[in-house]
């Protein structure tokens, strides 16, 4: 990756949009450069997808529970992991070091959905015990990394 590719992905970022107009305007790429950039950032892997970003509040599950969930499991933590994606309402799960082995992102449409979440965690043979913490507010849900970095920063630290 070189400095104008940085520079696309942080205005991806910040404006949630890959509108080659729009990204011009943005940096000053010319339009055409910026259809090739994109393509090639795809076919690399670093862009993985078109999709529309969704308020959760707006759409009904803006209740947000983080799991801590101790396990007991053999075998490789992927297949153990599949059980704890497979409830209902998880949105983000992550293998973890230290006490707790797995922290689990829930995004629910009620307060009463979360007893039913919990639930379905105990019922996994090998979950030992869950540690739930509802959040009161979101104070960032920003699921592009580059938004949160000044645009140096990640030159230096992105480019070749």
């Amino acid at each position: 990756m070189d400095e104008r590719d940085v520079r696309l992905l942080k205005a991806i970022s910040d404006l949630g949009t890959g509108s080659p107009e729009r990204l011009h305007e943005e940096t000053g790429i010319p339009v055409s450069t910026i259809h090739y950039r994109l393509n090639n950032l795809r076919e690399d892997g670093v862009i993985e997808n078109d999709l529309y970003d969704l308020d959760h509040e707006a759409l009904g599950l803006g209740v947000t529970v983080i799991v801590e969930v101790l396990a007991d499991y053999e075998g490789p933590y992927e297949e153990f992991a599949e059980e704890l994606l497979a409830v209902e309402g998880v949105t983000e799960a992550f293998f973890t070091m230290g006490e707790t082995d797995f922290v689990v992102l829930a995004r629910l449409s009620s307060s009463d959905t979360v007893e039913r979440l919990i639930s379905d965690f105990e019922a996994i043979p090998e979950v030992e015990r869950t540690n739930s913490t509802f959040t009161i507010a979101t104070l960032r849900d920003e699921s592009r990394a580059p938004a949160t970095y000044d645009l140096d920063t990640l030159i230096e630290e992105l480019t070749d």
